[in-house]
């Protein structure tokens, strides 16, 4: 029996192309001129110290704004990158110039859960606060109410056997009565050997080779 659904967000809740083509150009374009007017804001304040601490060196605004921009390249899921990233966000969904892609069928699916007693969280490379924003200004409206947890790569890296187990502890459910969904093999990989039950998504189209169970939309899951 399943109680608990773990979704992953990028290809599962919403599409890549949301992520890599608007999200980061939009934080990426931004980063110099945010980090010149919120330097003295305790919380990039704290983003930019541990950046130097973890650096080896006192970096200038300039230098920390191009190597965030760098590891926006990159792709790279760096804590710090994340923090800073979800505050600039913050500034767009607020606005309205962002509004959080969810697939078409997600937000009806997890009413639905929801109204059957299943409970539901995000585990995601996003940060915490990036995650809550996009799901509170979704093009579905304010989803955050059917979200009980959200987690990040604080509990450790998606692919990591020990991160699926660090929040298997934390929600205090068994691990079987966990499913978690993803579009990334290596990640469900992690998850199974945790002892959660998995499925992964296809959102565009033919599945590829996979040794889990699989479905292209939430309608075709069987929680």
């Amino acid at each position: 029996m399943t109680k608990f659904i773990l979704l992953d967000i990028e290809g599962t809740t919403s599409s890549i192309s949301f992520v890599h083509e608007k999200l980061f150009p939009y934080s990426s374009e931004r980063m110099k001129d945010f980090i010149k007017k919120n330097k003295e804001v305790p919380e990039v304040q704290k983003i930019l110290s541990e950046l130097s601490a973890e650096q080896g060196c006192g970096l200038s605004l300039a230098a920390a704004a191009e190597l965030f921009q760098s590891w926006i390249k990159e792709d790279k899921k760096h804590g710090l990158l994340k923090q800073i990233q979800g505050l600039i966000w913050k500034g767009g969904f607020e606005e309205g110039v962002l509004k959080g892609h969810i697939y078409p069928e997600v937000a009806e699916k997890l009413k639905a859960w929801t109204e059957a007693g299943i409970k539901l969280g995000i585990y995601s490379s996003g940060s915490v606060e990036a995650q809550k924003l996009l799901f509170k200004y979704s093009e579905a409206g304010d989803l955050t109410p059917l979200l009980s947890s959200h987690f990040d790569t604080k509990v450790g890296h998606k692919k990591e056997v020990e991160s699926y187990q660090n929040i298997v502890k934390e929600l205090g459910i068994p691990a079987e009565e966990i499913l978690f969904l993803s579009d990334i093999t290596e990640e469900l990989d992690a998850a199974k050997k945790a002892g959660l039950k998995v499925t992964q998504l296809f959102r565009d189209g033919v599945p590829g080779k996979t040794s889990h169970p699989y479905a292209q939309n939430f309608d075709e899951l069987e929680v």
